[in-house]
């Protein structure tokens, strides 16, 4: 097993089984995807929105199986960014790291701002600041904490999405005829339901906080490859009961034009009194993605500046705390700024454009994996890396102009960065 490089650094502590580490990837996926991402993916899908949440969750399946691999070889905080530093060279993790900060970051934006608009409509973007410095403050005091919190937290939202569910599934407005995935793909087309796809994935990439947590997780040989197939099967199993029933309630058009498609939803089912509980459930799930978001972003940017990609002061331990707490302050400064300033629908695109070429790298790191080191299957890695090209080039136009711009800037960066350090070297 291959330990990070800079072996002087301070190491963080290995206190996450396997219960924390499922925990932990449920409360970033279940928050970012089922508030945010239905209602547009049904907006490009139409009634194959069924069939764009299976794509969506066979590529992440692929990414997850080649993270687990990956982590269990190499169990450094950072997840990809080590990956494909160790696999594919200096350039390929930098470009996986710049992307994941610069994407995750966005998302820890875009789900401020969801807690900010359930919470205090009027007040979004201050709501949404709060959101961000409160949860910095949780994180700054060990992952243990953060890791408890995220159990009340995952609790609370399976309980909400579990009585929408039953109160869709039990209603006179739920019909069949709703969910004609054939008559669906004819209206949308291969290209809708790609489009829907890629806004899903955005829902399922939570598994990858399990795999930058590796360098806290007890055993992570053992503890990973089961932790994250385990998140994203419950994942998968709560998205499609809900996708399904608010699907059948509202009917494509309705779910794509709802602000607040699970409180249309109950409504709609005539059950207008769990409308307040569903936005409370909106508000405690969008703030567990978000305190996943900051744990992952941070352990990254811990990884980078350790390799002197960023400012090497932010790869620093807090002697007590045992936490990368100058990495996890800026990651939590910058993430409120954005907070402040950012559209959340951007936010997300951007996104997930950023954490499919993440994806993207983790699948060719997988690839050079030889059997001894827990290879299986080539094919899994290779339809990984195509799923992810395909997903991430089939988003809107602004959302993969904006990714390819920002992650070619970073390479831009990365490769003047190289030049000035060989003219020093030669002096």
């Amino acid at each position: 097993m291959s330990e990070p490089r800079g072996g002087a650094e301070p190491r963080l502590r290995r206190e996450l089984g396997l219960f924390d580490a499922v925990v932990i990837g449920l409360g970033s996926m279940i928050g970012a995807g089922v508030f945010t991402a239905l209602a547009p993916a049904a907006g490009a899908a139409g009634a194959a929105l069924p069939l764009a949440l299976a794509l969506a969750a066979f590529v992440a399946y692929c990414n997850a199986t080649s993270s687990a691999r990956l982590a269990a070889r190499y169990p450094a905080s950072g997840g990809t960014y080590v990956y494909g530093r160790e696999r594919l060279g200096d350039f390929w993790g930098y470009l996986a790291g710049w992307g994941f900060v610069v994407g995750k970051t966005a998302s820890c934006a875009a789900m401020a701002l969801t807690v900010g608009t359930y919470a205090w409509p009027d007040q979004a973007h201050a709501v949404a600041v709060a959101a961000v410095v409160a949860l910095t403050a949780v994180n700054y005091g060990g992952v243990r904490k953060s890791a408890l919190l995220t159990r009340v937290i995952v609790a609370v939202v399976l309980a909400v999405l579990a009585a929408v569910v039953v109160a869709a599934a039990t209603s006179d407005r739920a019909t069949a005829d709703r969910l004609d995935l054939g008559a669906g793909l004819a209206d949308a087309g291969v290209g809708g339901v790609l489009t829907a796809a890629g806004l899903l994935f955005f829902a399922f990439a939570g598994f990858a906080r399990i795999a930058t947590l590796g360098e806290e997780v007890r055993d992570p040989a053992r503890t990973i490859p089961r932790a994250v197939p385990l998140a994203l099967g419950i994942a998968l199993v709560v998205y499609a009961a809900v996708a399904v029933t608010v699907l059948a309630v509202l009917g494509a058009g309705g779910l794509a034009g709802a602000s607040a498609p699970l409180a249309e939803a109950v409504r709609a089912a005539g059950v207008p009194e769990l409308g307040p509980v569903v936005r409370v459930g909106a508000v405690v799930a969008a703030l567990g993605s978000l305190l996943a978001l900051i744990l992952g972003v941070s352990r990254t940017t811990l990884a980078m500046a350790r390799d002197r990609h960023l400012p090497h002061a932010l790869a620093a331990v807090h002697p007590r705390f045992g936490v990368p707490h100058r990495a996890e302050l800026a990651v939590g400064a910058v993430a409120a700024i954005a907070a402040g300033t950012l559209d959340a629908r951007g936010a997300i695109g951007f996104s997930s454009f950023a954490v499919l070429v993440y994806y993207a790298i983790a699948n060719a790191s997988a690839w050079t994996l030889r059997s001894a080191e827990g290879r299986r299957r080539r094919v899994v890695p290779a339809l990984g890396l195509a799923g992810c090209l395909v997903l991430a080039f089939a988003l809107p136009p602004a959302s993969v102009l904006a990714g390819a711009s920002v992650l070619a800037a970073g390479a831009a960066g990365y490769l003047v960065r190289r030049r000035v350090a060989r003219r020093v070297t030669r002096r």
